[in-house]
């Protein structure tokens, strides 16, 4: 393994420098932005050439300057939250309660904070841009204002109320973010060039951006109506100012039907959103710009770099999809780049480089199916946990569970959650609840029932107590890994042919069962509470979506094996690529199989409807369908490509029923 500098390298030479681009681009788009924003703010249809004369002499004053360094810094900071917060695996919370945890956290809190801090900057910048009776916060009383004396200073509650306007628009974009992924980095299907990109995204960018500000100002309203009297006495205490009892105050009806102050208060908030997600946009274009990462190196010191090194590292995660992407790409286009994959090791003469690739695609496709068999016991069992074993069923449970590891060939497999894909080499790795797709308790706490115990237990999930009748009736050749005895040709030990010893039945003791009555009424209890139940009652299409979040990586994964496995039929000349064709077919049809039975699941072949007043991107929630659709594609690229040549290769008998289906075009 590689040191955490060598690891780290990508993210200080590219991702930190993409980054700094994308803030760059932001900052250079910002003064025609905000020119449009001022003539936007400042036009009147009576007087249209002295409105444009107006706009550009303030766009020449000191002020506007240095308003828009302020802008600039806002832009910077904006740039550096998406940095600091960007993901390309997305947070899906699984239930009510586990969205709110999200919005509670500690983390987010800080976010939220920045993003109210840098909208009451924005605000103060649009306020002087507007100018007229928006740009001060007070201002001298007069004598008819209810104040015992002229010098006293007064409360602009036009100033002050848009001030609040922006820190309450920058809260709503940070609580979006997380409810709509706006933080999710998106990997495009079809490349395009950053222009052309940013170009075709830019009308909808606009679009979004005021439907979000309308929205956004309508529920600004309602909450300054009924809560607005806190922050203005506030501000008056703090401030030393006066209200003017000669307006009308802006938290009643007559305040609100002010026509102008609706408007600008609209403009702003659109002008503040369109900054943050150009500047949003920037940064998801430049970072998943494609990478071409060497296949193999002269130097030592660089092999880290090389692509099978990289494709095999668990972190960062952005350097895990980008090697991803172009092994995909690689194995498409590039017959040079191909060839050197196929290419053996000087001196020894071994395939070194594709040996780690197929490796590490297989295991990822081989830990999605781990997980999608898990899910599917769980939703046979309904979730539920039956009632508390005996000891001799427990003891004889964990004997059976350990001859079934000595028997099994096939290595023990842990349930994983999407954030846990890449890291398979910590057995022990705590998940957070509010991405994992179902709970997993402690399986040797009491209180675990025999269904869920046997999830986490490390043994094979298939020669055990099975809820599914369709899976008995499979029985476990299909599931086989790769790597099974059936491939080998030899058939697989039976856990029945080694007899279990007898135990003698012994009771649970009275605090056991006293414990377990009790948690059974409070469950009971809890369940008649309809709140309770709205916040805990998992989401089915949720659990389905956060089960495939990762899937753009298992895509690429598919598509970069199966078209080297199709460009090795005439390419590869040292027959590298064949003596894994048994294990690649073996795995892939063991996923299809596993992801059919997912769908024949209720909301899992349902597909969501997409929100067109968001930023945030919605294919995270179609990958399983793009999954499916890449894995018979994949499939049928390797059938046609060999043709009858795949009688030849060692398989079971289920796998070769099962290939010979997409072989006769049936699937």
């Amino acid at each position: 393994m590689f040191s955490a500098e060598q690891s780290c390298w990508f993210v200080r030479k590219v991702i930190c420098w993409r980054a700094v681009a994308s803030i760059a681009w932001a900052v250079l788009l910002l003064p025609p932005i905000t020119a449009v924003f001022v003539l936007l703010s400042r036009f009147s249809l009576l007087h249209p050439i002295q409105s444009v004369s107006e706009c550009l002499s303030f766009l020449t004053s000191a002020s506007a300057i240095f308003s828009f360094i302020l802008l600039c810094g806002v832009i910077i900071m904006v740039g550096f939250l998406n940095l600091e917060y960007y993901t390309v695996i997305p947070t899906i919370a699984c239930s009510k309660i586990a969205l709110l945890g999200q919005l509670l956290h500690p983390r987010q809190f800080v976010n939220s904070l920045a993003h109210c801090i840098m909208g009451i900057i924005v605000a103060w910048c649009c306020a002087i841009a507007i100018g007229g009776r928006y740009e001060t916060i007070a201002y001298p009383c007069t004598p008819g204002d209810g104040a015992d004396s002229s010098h006293q200073m007064c409360l602009n509650e036009l100033h002050f109320i848009l001030l609040l306007a922006g820190a309450f628009v920058g809260l709503s974009h940070s609580m979006l973010g997380v409810i709509y992924n706006m933080n999710y980095v998106p990997f495009l299907t079809v490349q395009q060039y950053k222009y052309l990109r940013f170009k075709g995204s830019l009308p909808s960018l606009v679009k979004c951006s005021a439907t979000q500000a309308l929205y956004s100002v309508r529920n600004y309203i309602v909450v300054y109506f009924f809560l607005g009297y806190i922050p203005k006495a506030w501000i008056c205490k703090t401030l030393n100012l006066h209200l003017n009892s000669s307006v009308h105050p802006l938290d009643s009806i007559a305040g609100l039907l002010d026509l102008n102050l609706l408007y600008q208060l609209w403009v702003s908030a659109g002008f503040l959103l369109l900054t943050w997600h150009v500047t949003l946009l920037l940064f998801r274009i430049f970072v998943t710009e494609v990478y071409s990462f060497p296949v193999q190196s002269s130097f030592t010191e660089d092999a880290h770099q090389c692509l099978p090194k990289v494709i095999t590292g668990k972190q960062p995660m952005i350097l895990k999809f980008l090697a991803l992407q172009d092994l995909a790409l690689l194995s498409q286009h590039s017959p040079l780049r191909r060839s050197e994959v196929f290419s053996l090791s000087q001196p020894g003469g071994h395939p070194h480089n594709w040996n780690a690739i197929s490796k590490e695609c297989l295991s990822l496709l081989n830990d999605l199916t781990q997980r999608l068999i898990a899910y599917h016991d769980t939703v046979a069992t309904n979730g539920r946990a039956k009632s508390l074993p005996t000891g001799s069923e427990r003891k004889t449970s964990s004997e059976t569970s350990s001859t079934e590891d000595l028997m099994s060939p096939r290595p023990t497999f842990l349930m994983k959650t999407p954030a846990s894909v890449f890291a398979r080499s910590i057995v022990g790795t705590s998940q957070s609840p509010l991405t994992a797709p179902f709970t997993s308790p402690d399986p040797d706490s009491p209180f675990a029932s025999p269904a869920l115990r046997r999830l986490t237990a490390p043994a094979d999930p298939w020669f055990g107590t099975v809820q599914s009748p369709h899976v008995m009736r499979r029985l476990p050749k299909l599931w086989s890994t790769p790597t099974d005895s059936q491939v080998n040709g030899s058939p697989p030990a039976s856990p029945s042919s080694v007899p279990s010893p007898k135990q003698e039945p012994s009771k649970p003791s009275l605090l056991a069962q006293f414990l377990q009555n009790r948690k059974e009424q409070v469950k009971h209890f809890l369940a008649k509470r309809v709140l309770i139940m709205y916040l805990f009652n998992k989401l089915p299409e949720a659990s389905s979506q956060a089960l495939f979040a990762d899937s753009q990586a298992h895509i690429w994964a598919l598509e970069g094996l199966t078209y080297l496995v199709q460009a090795s039929f005439s390419e590869d000349q040292f027959g590298v690529v064949q003596t894994a064709l048994p294990s690649i077919l073996g795995c892939m049809l063991v996923l299809q199989e596993a992801v059919d039975r997912h769908f024949k699941l209720p909301h899992a072949s349902s597909k969501p409807v997409r929100s067109a007043s968001s930023l945030g991107d919605s294919t995270h929630k179609t990958l399983r369908f793009a999954l499916r659709a890449t894995l018979k594609t994949a499939i049928y690229r390797i059938t046609t490509t060999f043709g009858s040549h795949l009688s030849a290769v060692q398989m079971s008998a289920e796998h070769r029923k099962r290939l010979q289906q997409f072989l006769e075009n049936k699937e």
